[in-house]
């Protein structure tokens, strides 16, 4: 179980690093949105690759993918909603600040959705110490961005 964890603690220095990467992309372009079409397309590529690596190839059943429910097939919207954020906010703020909002904004985010069991989450409910948790946060995000 360990190596989730690692696997975990390296997608969030990747998560510090995209940002940076992202906007110097646009900046250096003049294209923030070319520079998000050439992240999304590398990153389908590197998908295609590991699928390839890892034999993961094949299309799912039909019964499966009529039971998926209509929310979850949308998701990559998000991740263009975050791209575009990396693009145009993250240099304005600074790596520290932009990275902290989002972290921040997702640990509040998901324990409202533990809380009410939404988007196929089981149901965690909001104790004092995760709300105080998120509170601490937050103030940890202001001090962050005020010094």
């Amino acid at each position: 179980m360990w190596y989730f964890y690692a696997i975990a603690l390296l997608a969030g220095i990747a998560n510090a690093i995209e940002p940076g990467q992202n906007a110097t992309l646009a900046k250096a372009t003049g294209q923030p949105m070319l520079a998000g079409m050439f992240c999304f397309g590398l990153s389908v590529v590197c998908l295609l690759a590991v699928m390839l690596v890892v034999r993961l190839w094949g299309k799912p059943a039909a019964d499966a993918t009529s039971s998926v429910p209509w929310w979850a097939w949308p998701g990559g919207v998000l991740g263009a909603v975050i791209v575009l954020a990396q693009l145009y906010v993250s240099e304005k703020l600074g790596a520290a600040p932009f990275l902290g909002c989002i972290v921040t904004a997702g640990v509040i985010g998901s324990i409202i959705l533990d809380h009410y069991g939404l988007v196929g989450f089981e149901r965690h409910r909001a104790s004092r110490w995760r709300v105080v948790g998120g509170v601490l946060m937050i103030a940890g995000v202001a001090l962050v961005a005020l010094f």
